[in-house]
Formats: C-alpha cells, sequence, structure tokens
C-alpha cells in the first residue's frame, strides 16, 4: 500500500500567522519614532506576505532581526521569516531560521511553532518508497519531539497524525523491500523484512500483508509448520482482512 502525502499548507501553520499578524500590533505596543520605523519594516513584510510575494517578505522579516535584534518584533519576525521560506518550498532555510529561533529562545511559548515547522518542512519532501527515506525518519523525529515537549498542544494533535502517516510510510519501504526479495527467492531474507514490519510497524496499515508474505515465504521454503503458525496470528488479529482470506486459501492449496 502505498501512502499519498498531500502537500497541504496545514491550517495549523496558518493560525500561526494569524497570530502574529494580529497579535503584534495592539496599541500598547505602539512603538516610538525609532520603532515605529521597526514597525515600517514589520508590517511591510506582512504587506507582501498577504500579497503572495514570499521572497520579498523572507527578506523584510530577516531585515527586522538585522536591524533591531533585541527587539519582541525581532523574536515574531524570525517565526515570520521561517514561515514565508516555507511557503517558498524553501525547506532547508526554513528549518534553519525554526532552530535558530529555538537555539535563541527555547523557553519561548512559540518555540512549539518552530518545532512543528521543521517537521512539516521535512514531511513537504517524503518521497516514495523506492528512494531513500532518511527525510521521513527526520520528519518523524521532528513531530516526536513535538508531542515529547508539547503533549497537550494543538501543534501535538497533528503532529501524531501525521507521526502516524510516517511510520506508515516507513512500513512501506519495508514492505518495497521485502517483496523485492521475495521475487528474487531470497526467502529468509524476505521473511527478515516483513517480521520487522509485524514488530516494529504492528500498528500500521502493512501488518495483515506482512504476515501474508511470511506465510508465502515458508510455503516456498517448505516450512509449512511455520507457515501455519504465521496465519494463525493473521486469523486471530485481523480475521476480516482480505489478506488472511488469500492465506487460508494459499495453505490449502497447498496441502491439497
Amino acid at each position: 500500500m502505498k501512502i499519498l502525502f498531500k502537500r497541504n499548507r496545514v491550517n495549523l501553520i496558518s493560525v500561526a500567522l494569524i497570530f502574529f499578524l494580529f497579535g503584534c500590533a495592539s496599541d500598547s505596543e505602539r512603538p516610538e519614532y525609532r520603532e515605529r520605523t521597526l514597525a515600517a519594516i514589520y508590517n511591510n513584510a506582512v504587506y507582501h506576505l498577504e500579497n503572495g510575494r514570499y521572497q520579498a517578505a523572507a527578506y523584510e522579516f530577516d531585515e527586522v532581526e538585522r536591524q533591531h535584534p533585541y527587539s519582541s518584533w525581532a523574536r515574531r519576525s524570525m517565526l515570520m521569516s521561517a514561515y514565508t521560506y516555507y511557503l517558498q518550498n524553501k525547506y532547508d532555510e526554513a528549518i534553519s531560521s525554526a532552530q535558530r529561533f529555538i537555539s535563541l529562545h527555547p523557553g519561548n511559548r512559540h518555540a512549539v511553532y518552530a518545532y512543528y515547522l521543521i517537521g512539516q518542512s521535512y514531511y513537504e519532501r517524503i518521497s516514495d518508497v523506492a528512494r531513500d527515506q532518511k527525510i521521513t525518519d527526520l520528519a518523524l523525529n521532528s513531530f516526536t519531539e513535538v508531542v515529547r515537549r508539547y503533549p497537550e498542544s494543538d501543534y501535538a494533535r497533528d503532529a501524531q497524525l501525521k507521526i502516524d502517516l510516517t511510520r506508515d510510510h516507513l512500513a512501506g519501504k519495508e514492505m518495497y523491500i521485502g517483496r523485492y526479495y521475495l521475487k528474487q527467492s531470497a526467502f529468509l531474507a524476505a521473511i527478515n523484512r516483513f517480521r520487522f514490519v509485524v514488530t516494529e510497524y504492528q500498528n500500521t496499515s502493512h501488518t495483515p500483508e506482512a504476515l501474508h508474505r511470511i506465510v508465502e515465504a515458508y510455503i516456498s521454503l517448505g516450512l509449512i509448520n511455520e507457515a501455519q503458525a504465521t496465519a494463525a496470528v493473521l486469523g486471530y488479529n485481523f480475521p476480516e482482512s482480505d489478506w488472511y482470506e488469500s492465506t487460508y486459501d494459499l495453505i490449502n492449496n497447498f496441502l491439497q
């Protein structure tokens, strides 16, 4: 089963944008002359962002930090810069900006968004299971960090969903390799791959097929007792699965 990853702009990311746009322009924070210049830079960045000129917006947000590095606006701009890089599909730049925010402001209450944006920037680049899955591992680790550090946040709920999807994708990679070994009659190597799915990714959608493929490999090796034992595990845990029906037919045909 191939998991398709849609390149959607998650609502949670937009939530952060809304917060920073409207949460920083209150009258109580209205700066004096020097800071009005700062506000003008920030508002210009917002204007570019709202009109889809993301490169110009990123430049202006970075300019806030360059000219006024010790202001609260600089902290906001750092995250907004990361967000605008993300919108441009400049994921390495987005990750770098978010990581910099975390290193400079680890205790800031908006650090959760930086962690989440890092995971999302990796997630957007997840490739087909036929390719290397290093990026998938990085996305999984990043979202896991969000859930670990901020378990009660809105970001954690979405991160948990992404964790489930990335784990399913990684299981799909193991299945891809296992099927290849099976076609090459490398049955022991195939069994090891499918067993890894069953033990490490047992809550994914690939587990029923993995058990079925193990049965296939055992039958090919003439190990009927092992095949029947694995089929029993499949039947016990996934009695309604189409894979169990296929496994049942496979063993019956072999025994006839």
